[in-house]
């Protein structure tokens, strides 16, 4: 599907150099596939000197020259970005935005702003950070126009970092922003809750880290691989009169559970009102 297509990516940042890094190791497509624009030199820099790819201090040409074209760029860089490659859009192409809060819409009304006359079916994304080590929860759309085979193609790249969800309304990755973008960071606060309740409770700071990483880990792995519902999984590590209930009554009395329901319903009411899809 890939093996004639060029990708290009507006910004050679962290999450561009993830993806590059996960689609070259996945061998779907060659460095020769892939091109990057930056205004940072020492990015280009790095970039063509680590992956081999070829790199352009203008992203008309990074535009030009693709056929699909990331947007990687922070997200208010977006809109500039946009209207200056406008001119540049001719034939076929797939555009893909990756920047966080940014609808499709907005995509499309900045290349028409940028003097585009035609037509360019758009694909909005939320890949998370965890892409870095192709462990990514990406949720995917598509914009006014895209078609399945257009959808195809972004899960396509994106299989390459992670897992790939599809979602008929673009307004529901605004949640996915607040579950599985933000989520990372609600993990690693509980990582190091245990390992500091680790240490406390007299193990040294190193072994109760690596054993708190471990155990989130292998319970990940545990949920994925396994036939069990979650609720089936904490009854199986749970004895009755054992040291697991006893923590899980110290969780429930402090409210996790409702804690993280409305840490993920706080973060989706701000990716709404960053995109600007309400409240």
């Amino acid at each position: 599907m890939l093996t004639k297509k060029t990708i290009g990516f507006l910004g050679a940042g962290n999450l561009a150099e993830a993806l590059i890094k996960g689609l070259l190791a996945s061998k779907i497509v060659t460095a020769g596939q892939i091109i990057a624009g930056d205004r940072i030199s020492e990015r280009l820099v790095h970039m063509a000197e680590t992956y081999e790819i070829k790199v352009y201090n203008k992203n008309s040409e990074v535009a030009e020259n693709s056929d699909i074209l990331f947007i990687t760029v922070k997200p208010n860089d977006v809109p500039g970005v946009v209207r200056a490659i406008a001119s540049a859009l001719r034939g076929d192409k797939l555009i893909i935005t990756a920047a966080a809060g940014v609808t499709t819409k907005t995509v499309l009304e900045n290349l028409k702003e940028g003097g585009h006359t035609g037509f360019i079916p758009v694909v909005r994304a939320m890949p998370n950070t965890p892409v870095i080590v192709s462990e990514g929860a990406i949720g995917i759309c598509a914009g006014l126009g895209a078609t399945e085979a257009d959808l195809k193609l972004a899960r396509t790249v994106f299989e390459a970092v992670g897992r790939v969800l599809v979602v008929d309304d673009e307004g529901l990755l605004d949640a996915v922003t607040g579950l599985s973008g933000s989520g990372p960071a609600y993990v690693f606060l509980f990582m190091q809750a245990l390992a500091d309740a680790g240490a406390r409770a007299g193990l040294d700071k190193k072994t109760s880290l690596a054993l708190a990483l471990q155990t989130t880990l292998g319970a990940a792995k545990l949920a994925l691989e396994s036939d069990k519902n979650l609720d089936e999984l904490i009854k199986m590590v749970s004895s009755p009169g054992g040291t697991t209930v006893e923590g899980l009554k110290r969780l429930r009395d402090g409210g996790l559970k409702g804690t993280v329901e409305k840490a993920v319903l706080a973060a989706t009411a701000r990716a709404k009102e960053l995109s600007g899809s309400g409240g």
